[in-house]
């Protein structure tokens, strides 16, 4: 587990971001081809859930194609190879043309990164919507449901999101620069190992003995940078499931996974879905912790 990114105190959502070093954009890590052949597994099983677009958003997935291909080759050589206009998965062989005649780039840009993919545009004083988007691993919501909404709606389920966040989110959108990326945590604890989770499955009845093997650290690296061509904004997601036996490893990492789950709003353990773990997760971090 790469990230373990537990801030306890007021758990309420925050912007939480932080600046974007190009170099690390992307993630391939050393699970790419593991992970690229879940995501396969997803678009065969699940085509029509997995990717949409709205007609317009075409150039703005051709020209987030042409610098995620750019980035993969320039900053992970060792994953990538980029010869003309074609980029390969080295560890696969998989490859995709960058100078597609009818596919939409952002799909082809889903085959070969590990990172799930969305794009924001905006047309005068409009909130940004959501135009396009291959996404293999939803975390409890569909790419059905967000597709054409504007941020606000799409950010309906999210508790204090209107009165906190709403605000600021539209700000950044509007003022975001091309160059000026940035990234952000998100986590939550999951009862399943699915990577393609659209909806929560019936809570399961769980021991503090069982909770190491039976739960799951759900954490999502999200990136957010403006395509200076298109003006759309480019929204990427890298996730990483672990055990949480496996995520947990240590008394203090422990001590502060109980101190997160301990200060979370009821509205928050809710939408998380943690409500029904709450109290067998903090027992299982109080062993854990010593």
């Amino acid at each position: 587990m790469p990230y373990l990114p537990f801030a306890p105190g007021d758990q309420r959502p925050r912007l939480g971001l932080m600046a974007l070093d190009p170099a690390r954009w992307l993630e391939p890590g050393t699970d790419l081809a593991k992970v690229l052949a879940a995501k396969a597994a997803v678009r065969a099983a699940h085509p029509d859930a997995s990717f949409a677009a709205l007609a317009g958003s075409e150039a703005a997935g051709a020209e987030a194609l042409c610098l995620l291909a750019d980035n993969a080759a320039t900053h992970h050589p060792d994953a990538y190879a980029l010869d003309g206009d074609r980029l390969t998965v080295r560890a696969t062989g998989a490859a995709v043309d960058l100078a597609p005649d009818s596919e939409h780039g952002l799909a082809l840009a889903g085959r070969v990164l590990a990172e799930d993919l969305c794009l924001m545009q905006t047309e005068g004083n409009a909130p940004h919507r959501l135009t396009a988007g291959s996404v293999c691993f939803p975390s409890r919501w569909r790419l059905a449901d967000k597709l054409g909404r504007p941020l606000a709606a799409i950010h309906t389920p999210v508790p204090f999101y209107e009165e906190r966040l709403e605000a600021a989110v539209d700000r950044f959108f509007r003022h975001l620069k091309p160059g000026n990326g940035v990234w952000r945590l998100n986590w939550t604890i999951h009862d399943t190992p699915a990577l393609y989770e659209p909806a929560a499955p019936p809570p399961r009845a769980l021991t503090a003995a069982e909770v190491g093997q039976g739960l799951y650290l759900r954490v999502e690296r999200q990136t957010l940078r403006r395509l200076p061509e298109t003006d759309a904004v480019l929204f990427t997601i890298r996730t990483y499931m672990t055990a949480l036996k496996d995520a947990i490893e240590t008394p203090e990492t422990a001590a502060d996974l109980a101190a997160a789950v301990a200060t979370l709003p009821p509205a928050t353990l809710a939408y998380k879905g943690l409500e029904p773990y709450r109290e067998v997760v903090l027992a299982w971090c109080a062993r854990r912790a010593g």
